[in-house]
């Protein structure tokens, strides 16, 4: 089989599966996941058929685990990508991807500053040392 790896620059270089996983945070099996799905491009493969990814796929992965954890969609990541990939997109579709998920992330936000506050409100009623009975909402 003919080696598919272009030569990298001279500002970049090409790693493997594992060290890509190792890098991005995620899992070889996560990676392979993200490929099949089209959020990450497939990489070119070298003589004995193996991934070949450079530092942009780190970029785009790490990009991929921050959204997932946040608790995006995959849909929803794929957007933020397309904004991302397609710089040359309308400002009018842009906007309204942005603008939901912005809604998105202010609610998420609301509810994570609700549930801080509550816990605030259970150390302090424990700080006295009588923890219970502690109210249940």
């Amino acid at each position: 089989m003919k080696d598919q790896t272009p030569e990298p620059t001279a500002t970049e270089r090409y790693i493997g599966i594992g060290e890509l996983a190792r890098e991005s945070g995620c899992k070889p099996e996560t990676v392979r996941y993200y490929e099949q799905i089209g959020l990450l491009p497939s990489a070119p493969r070298n003589e004995g058929n193996q991934r070949r990814y450079t530092t942009a796929a780190i970029r785009r992965l790490t990009f991929i685990r921050h959204a997932r954890d946040f608790g995006f969609s995959v849909e929803a990541v794929r957007e933020l990508l397309q904004m991302a990939d397609y710089p040359t997109m309308p400002c009018e579709e842009v906007d309204t991807l942005a603008k939901r998920h912005l809604a998105e992330v202010e609610a998420r936000l609301a509810r994570l500053t609700s549930v801080r506050d509550e816990l605030k409100r259970m150390i302090n009623q424990c700080g006295g040392g009588q923890c219970w009975p502690v109210p249940y909402y």
